[in-house]
């Protein structure tokens, strides 16, 4: 599930209704003046739209999941701990020095004062379900991908 303001809500439901009509005829209409350009095998434009076309379409794809699986409104209280939207920062093995911070969703989540920078890590990764729920001050641990097992502290929690 997403969570989103209903403002995130209207501006990607904007982008899916015209990924779905205007874009797909723009594509489409590429696609088309470098077909006629002749020998599609050496055709770097028609390559290239047709790329183009599958990553708008991966675009629609995500668009329409996310929606589908959308809460909009107010966020969960951080009262209740992490939660998706969040921006947590985090320190490894008891060693305040070693943090991150980072934003527990999605990018379509972070706002306009958000740097480029912010690290997006999702509620489904482990260390995203490790941290579903904690506490500023709480320890949990999680299996990263490599087999090991990771401890943390929650330093701080913010919504975004």
């Amino acid at each position: 599930m997403f969570w989103f303001t209903q403002e995130a809500y209207d501006k990607l439901a904007e982008e899916l209704a015209y990924l779905k009509g205007e874009g797909r005829q723009t594509v489409s209409a590429k696609i088309a003046r470098a077909r006629d350009e002749g020998d599609l095998s050496e055709n770097g434009g028609y390559h290239a739209a047709r790329e183009e076309q599958g990553q708008q379409e991966a675009r629609i794809r995500q668009l329409a999941a996310m929606l589908e699986n959308a809460q909009v409104g107010e966020p969960p209280s951080l009262e209740d701990g992490v939660r998706p939207g969040a921006r947590v920062t985090i320190y490894y093995d008891g060693d305040p020095d070693d943090s991150e911070t980072f934003l527990l969703g999605s990018r379509e989540l972070m706002t306009l004062d958000d740097s480029v920078d912010l690290e997006v890590y999702s509620p489904q990764s482990p260390l995203g379900q490790a941290l579903l729920g904690a506490h500023k001050g709480d320890a949990v641990s999680y299996l990263a991908p490599n087999g090991k097992t990771i401890a943390i502290t929650v330093a701080d929690i913010s919504a975004n």
